[in-house]
């Protein structure tokens, strides 16, 4: 199979300049501003982003080295899969945020509930749009006994 190869059409900007004491998910950072800047060619494409609540920034962990099939994630004690985890030490660092989107300038987006990195390459934006990302009779694994701890914690 070929390499699939990625360019980032832009950055994020926060106030996280390491891991220690970031928000290990959106639902963490509840409130805390950030900004995703888009790189001038890719501007045209933001037409009409400013008609939604929410948007999925889909981006590089790029300060994550290597990966390990079996991890143990915040706020539990056992391994998992990583597959069954959102741990940024993966095959395929990808990662996958739901922010609030504030406003726009340009090709500036203002947002807020930021949990990531700042700096980190931007690979992708989508809207959030309920009809099509909700789904029902939802069932979480090993995090459903974890599930009042996620909007306070921050990574160690």
């Amino acid at each position: 199979m070929e390499d699939v190869v990625f360019h980032p059409i832009g950055v994020i900007h926060s106030s996280y300049k390491e891991t220690k004491n970031t928000p290990i998910q959106p639902a963490s950072g509840m409130g805390v501003s950030g900004s995703v800047e888009n790189f001038p060619e890719y501007v045209e494409g933001l037409q009409d982003i400013e008609g939604f609540s929410h948007l999925i920034l889909i981006y590089h962990f790029n300060r994550s080295s290597g990966y390990k099939l079996k991890v143990k994630p915040f706020l539990d004690e056992n391994l998992h899969g990583v597959f069954s985890t959102r741990a940024p030490f993966r095959p395929n660092p990808i990662g996958l945020s739901v922010v609030k989107l504030i406003s726009r300038n340009k090709n500036i987006l203002e947002i807020e509930n930021i949990d990531i990195l700042d700096g980190t390459p931007l690979f992708d934006i989508k809207p959030f749009v309920p009809d099509f990302d909700a789904v029902e009779n939802v069932k979480i694994s090993w995090v459903t006994k974890l599930k009042n701890k996620i909007s306070n914690t921050l990574n160690d």
